[in-house]
């Protein structure tokens, strides 16, 4: 009966990127220390439509310090998309990478290919000024504040 639990796990969760991560973790150091709130440029090593730990549609955005201080280090971005102003934000940060595609929200499906799009478009050719903030909630903030091509 263990034995399908395990099966289980092995086709639920990607163990290959997850064993990949690990070997990244171990090779820097295995410690997550939090990047301080500042200005950072940044290259974007993950984005994708993935579901949060309270099950719901969750856009997730990890950004590559790469200089300074912090250089290496990442910052997370993680926003449920389940409200209208939500996606909206999303979008919003999604158009100020300018990638010249057409950042909409349809449908999830349409969402979730849309993101692995934008992520195609930036990959290895752009990166960006990011200014990580601190909300008037307490909430993290994130704005691209420049567009850098990749040479």
């Amino acid at each position: 009966m263990a034995q399908n639990i395990w099966e289980k796990f092995d086709k639920q969760y990607n163990t290959e990127e997850l064993a990949r991560e690990v070997q990244e973790q171990a090779q820097n150091g295995g410690n997550f220390t939090p990047v301080p709130y500042g200005s950072y440029e940044v290259s974007v090593t993950k984005m994708e439509l993935t579901e949060s730990k309270a099950h719901d549609p969750m856009v997730t955005i990890w950004f590559k310090v790469l200089n300074g201080e912090h250089k290496g280090s990442l910052i997370f971005y993680n926003q449920v998309i389940t409200q209208a102003f939500c996606i909206h934000k999303v979008n919003e940060l999604l158009r100020s990478m300018d990638t010249g595609l057409d950042i909409e929200f349809k449908s999830y499906r349409q969402y979730a290919q849309l993101l692995m799009d934008v992520h195609e478009a930036i990959d290895g050719k752009l990166e960006f000024g990011l200014e990580y903030g601190e909300g008037k909630k307490g909430f993290a903030t994130f704005e691209i504040t420049d567009v850098f091509e990749v040479e």
